[in-house]
This record gives C-alpha cells, sequence and structure tokens, in this order.
C-alpha cells in the first residue's frame, strides 16, 4: 500500500520579537545584573556577563525574528520569559488550542473533515504535561473518532511521526492519521544564557498521511521511504520533569531548561545527518541527482548550508535547501514542516525532495518524497 501525505497547515502565532527587541532587554538585563554583582565579579567570584548583540545572533545561528505566543515578557529584562496565564482543566490546553488551528488548515488542505481521520499523532519536542495525551485532547475538540497518541523525539518528531503514521495506514491499524507538532519553544528557552537566548519561537504545524488510493488532494505527495535514526548524547538536554520536586537541591538549576554545547553538537549531528540522507537515497535506489530539494530542520543556517552542499556536491541554490529560519528561528519539531509547507508548490509532477529532521538524542529522521 502506497501512503501520501495530502495536506499540511500552519498556525503562526500573531506577535513576533526582532532581534534587535531581544537584545535590548538581554543586556538591560545583563547591566542589572552586572551592578548587583559588582562585588562579587570585582573579587573575581563570579563573571560578569557579557551583552549580546543583533550582529552576533545572526552571524551563529541565521535568525534574524521569531513568531511568540507572548512577546510582552519576553522583552522585559526583569521576566525574560513568556507570560501565559494557567488554564483551568475544562479549558482547551495551549499547545492543544495552536494544535487544533494547524489541524484545521491541512484538513481543509487535503479537502477532508474530522470525520475522514481515524487517528491523531502529537509528535513535539515541548509537551505541556504528562497526561492526559495532548493528541487526545486535540481529538476531542476537532470531534474525530479513533485513537490517539503523543510521541516525543525532539527536534525529529514530525519525521518520526510521519514514519510511524506512514506504517500504521500499511498495517491498517488506520485510514488517515492527522500529525500534529505544537511547539511552544520560547517555554523552555533561558533567555538570561547570550548562547542561546535568540534561538527558538512559537509555532504549530499538521500534515495528513492517508493511503495513495484514498487521496482526494489536488497536490499530494507519496511517500516513497523513510529512514530513522537515533544515537544516545547529552549535548542538547532539557532536565525539567516530574521528578525535580523529589529533588532535594530544588528545580532553580539552569539545566531544567534549554541546554547545548553547540561546538561539539555541530560537529557530531551533522556527519550523521549526510550520512543518514546519502544512505537513505541509496538504499531506496535513487541517485543523489534524483532529489530536487531539501526541507531541513531550521536549526541553524550554517547547519543547514553544511548539509545542502554535501548533499547536493556544491553550494545549493536558494529553492533548493530553503530556509525559513529569518523569520520563524528554531522551531524544533515544526521546522522541517513549515520549510515543507512553504516550499512545495514550485515543483514538478514526478520532482522527489527530502524532509529531515534532526536533534536531542541524538536523533533523525529522513522521508523521502515524491509530487503526484
Amino acid at each position: 500500500m502506497q501512503t501520501v501525505m495530502s495536506g499540511t497547515g500552519i498556525f503562526v502565532p500573531e506577535e513576533q520579537v526582532s532581534n534587535d527587541e531581544l537584545v535590548i532587554a538581554f543586556n538591560q538585563y545583563v547591566d542589572n545584573f552586572n551592578v548587583a554583582h559588582a562585588a562579587d565579579i570585582e573579587s573575581g567570584k563570579i563573571a560578569a556577563r557579557e551583552h549580546s548583540s543583533s550582529d552576533f545572533i545572526f552571524k551563529a545561528s541565521g535568525i534574524e525574528r521569531r513568531y511568540v505566543v507572548n512577546k510582552s515578557g519576553l522583552i522585559d529584562p526583569d521576566i525574560l520569559a513568556p507570560v501565559l496565564s494557567e488554564r483551568t482543566n475544562d479549558e482547551i490546553s495551549i499547545l492543544a488550542e495552536i494544535g487544533v488551528k494547524a489541524a484545521e488548515k491541512a484538513l481543509d488542505d487535503a479537502r477532508l473533515t474530522a470525520d475522514d481521520i481515524d487517528a491523531v499523532i502529537v509528535a513535539c519536542s515541548n509537551m505541556q504535561r504528562a497526561y492526559p495525551a495532548m493528541a487526545i485532547e486535540i481529538q476531542k475538540f476537532l470531534g474525530i473518532n479513533g485513537f490517539a497518541f503523543d510521541m516525543n523525539v525532539a527536534c525529529s518528531s514530525a519525521t518520526f511521526g510521519i514514519n510511524v503514521a506512514s506504517d500504521m495506514i500499511k498495517a491498517c491499524s488506520a485510514k488517515r492519521v492527522l500529525m500534529v507538532n505544537p511547539e511552544i519553544c520560547s517555554g523552555h528557552l533561558n533567555f538570561r544564557d547570550r548562547d542561546s537566548h535568540f534561538i527558538f519561537g512559537d509555532v504549530a504545524t499538521a500534515v495528513i498521511i492517508e493511503a495513495q488510493d484514498t487521496c482526494q488532494s489536488d497536490e499530494s505527495f507519496e511517500i516513497i521511504g523513510t529512514k530513522l535514526f537515533t544515537q544516545f548524547s547529552n549535548n542538547i538536554r532539557n532536565n525539567f520533569g516530574f521528578l525535580n520536586r523529589t529533588a532535594p537541591e530544588g528545580i532553580g538549576a539552569t539545566d531544567k531548561l534549554f541546554v547545548q554545547d553547540g561546538r561539539r553538537v555541530f560537529k557530531e549531528v551533522l556527519p550523521l545527518v549526510v550520512n543518514l540522507i546519502e544512505t537513505h537515497i541509496t538504499e531506496t535506489g535513487l541517485n543523489l541527482a534524483d532529489i530536487r530539494r531539501l526541507w531541513l530542520h531550521q536549526a541553524n543556517k550554517n547547519m543547514n548550508d553544511y548539509i545542502g552542499k554535501k548533499i547536493f556536491g556544491r553550494d545549493p541554490a536558494p529553492e533548493e535547501q530553503p530556509n525559513v529560519l529569518q523569520d520563524f528561528a528554531n522551531t524544533s519539531s515544526a521546522g522541517s514542516m513549515i520549510c515543507f509547507h512553504k516550499h512545495h508548490d514550485n515543483l514538478q509532477s514526478q520532482d522527489m525532495g527530502v524532509i529531515c529532521s534532526f536533534g536531542a538524542g541524538y536523533s533523525a529522521g529522513s522521508i523521502i518524497v515524491k509530487k503526484s
């Protein structure tokens, strides 16, 4: 049975924060910190905090701005975090809410309704809670019959989710699967860390996976093959979890937010990803020349440019390896799907491309698709 991606959708928050706005808030925080701790800094007990800059951010990442669910807290030097009121158990949770909005657009794109879906997967990095599953909540608010579950493979969650959905359809355990990637990455970002305060943005994406013979969409992408890989590493980590309350030292440590060793990630992940894509293409019986486009995880422009050059054997044209980092920043699992959603319309029938995501774990997923 051949499976296809028959529709995609994206929800983008209304508010956007520029590098300049982040830097103003961050540098004010730094100045306040250095003044408050002047004695300890002078004695050498602690180091003075350093300013950030828009030039530094762009050079390090290629990011110029990012969408966020709350801006006011992020640009307040006394807060430097999103301010989101807790909702009651009777209200839809914020991650489910943005997931529903992206899902509705994907359903429209696929020319389907909730009655046509019988499984929901929420695949993302930032789970709002341990249980009940957000997927079941999204299932409820969309009015979908069937079953739903959450899964988390960090930034690779979308490609792993597509793989799982495709396999379920082939196994006849579902007919059509809605896979959703709601990401409020600003919630776990340490906006007081100069090396990472600019990395993430917020968004939600969704995709419909179904059998090719049931597809009603004007435009679909056949899933030619999938390939997944994981290898344990501590170089990207977030230790926040329900067991934190059992630790005598409490939950104030910075590793309860996003932390990474960026240099080691760059050095170790890129060869892994290039090898995964090249091996996947070869094992599928294709040649590198058959690939017209790479929709990569939107982590860092320097990383994506490196991968594109290795795969194509030259500097890829912008349309061959598009980036959305400059406007969205890193949106974890949603990044490759934003890129696909915004940069697939101009492909011709039978053109092929690779959706690839990679991140904490380490984890990496490759999905080869062909335009119908």
